[in-house]
């Protein structure tokens, strides 16, 4: 495994001048622009990952409300690829006037800058604030061997790598989410790295691959129709979308994790503009169709407190900060796929 040094977001020089209220555009120091009518076009969001994937879905439900909010549309792209370093970095080298934001998630942002030698984009964003958060479902192939987690756990230790684990690439949330139980449960099976959610799960779906960890938003609705088999949740209660799926510590593991999602924006964004985002976020995050949605995936909306630029920012540092020692410890060997 690549082991890089601590990254973060720290470091946001976003300088805002006012003293011209007559200009249209104002230039802030070396950073963006800030168009005093913004946002007078469409804004572009890239999901780092496939369309159909939990930060798509995520995506696509809260910027709708947000369109709504700035009375301009927000036009989702895909540019997935390489655990979502691709989008992300496409994003990070795009003009910072408020045109191009991206839907990042924990694995994009938190695990990709430790994973992913001479990776650019670090410190290249401006966070504008939560969207969602989901616990983690461990599901399996509908015909896998085991009937409940503590059988599920014994089958991996007892077959090791002839057992194959799905993720959506190296770095992506759901990767995290396998690494932290395997090291948990003591268990290594075999990787197959696949570019995003949705083809991983397609797989599993069709029995090509044994066992996936990923957010209840993604594979809840598969859970209910019996395509896939589901061993435990890593919240500290069971879930309302997925009532039959006990959580891990119910099995006796005690296995916690929740997988956030956020916007961003280019380093050097200005201030007003990020502040414009955040607001229409918060404003969106509490519309009833927002709520309902995102509980209906299996996940939550962030608390008021956690909303803020400044509170967002300071918690994907914690996060890396968190995840630094797990990632450094395992194996990101690019498996089988």
């Amino acid at each position: 495994m690549a082991a890089l040094a601590v990254v973060g977001f720290a470091a946001l020089a976003l300088i805002a001048v006012w003293d011209r209220p007559s200009l249209e555009t104002m230039a802030l120091g070396s950073g963006g622009t800030y168009e005093r009518g913004y946002p007078s076009r469409s804004i572009n969001v890239v999901v780092p990952f496939p369309a159909g994937g939990p930060s798509d879905v995520v995506a696509r439900v809260v910027t709708e409300q947000m369109a709504n909010v700035l009375g301009q549309s927000m036009v989702i792209e895909n540019v997935s690829g390489a655990g979502g370093t691709i989008g992300s970095a496409r994003v990070a080298a795009a003009p910072p006037d408020g045109y191009t934001l991206l839907a990042g998630s924990m694995g994009s942002l938190v695990a990709a800058p430790v994973l992913t030698p001479n990776l650019k984009y670090a410190r290249d964003f401006a966070p504008i604030g939560f969207t969602a958060q989901s616990p983690v479902v461990i599901v399996a192939r509908k015909d896998f061997p085991a009937d409940n987690l503590r059988q599920f756990v014994d089958y991996l230790k007892q077959n090791g790598d002839r057992v194959k684990e799905a993720h959506g690439g190296i770095g992506a949330s759901s990767h995290m989410a396998c690494l932290l139980f395997n090291a948990q449960a003591g268990v290594k099976p075999s990787l197959v790295v696949y570019r995003g959610t949705a083809p991983a799960l397609n797989d599993l779906i069709g029995g090509h691959v044994d066992f996936f960890c990923e957010q209840a938003v993604s594979v809840a609705p598969q859970i209910a129709a019996g395509t896939i088999k589901a061993y435990a949740v890593s919240s500290s209660e069971r879930l309302p979308t997925v009532p039959d799926v006990p959580t891990a510590k119910e099995d006796g593991l005690d296995y916690k994790m929740s997988i956030w999602a956020g916007i961003f924006a280019p380093k050097g964004t200005p201030t007003p503009i990020v502040d414009k985002l955040a607001a229409a976020l918060d404003q969106s995050l509490d519309t009833p169709v927002v709520k309902e949605k995102v509980a209906e995936l299996g996940g939550s909306i962030p608390a008021k407190s956690e909303r803020t630029p400044a509170t967002f920012s300071r918690f994907v540092n914690a996060e890396i900060a968190r995840w630094l020692p797990i990632l450094n410890a395992a194996s990101a060997g690019p498996g089988t796929h």
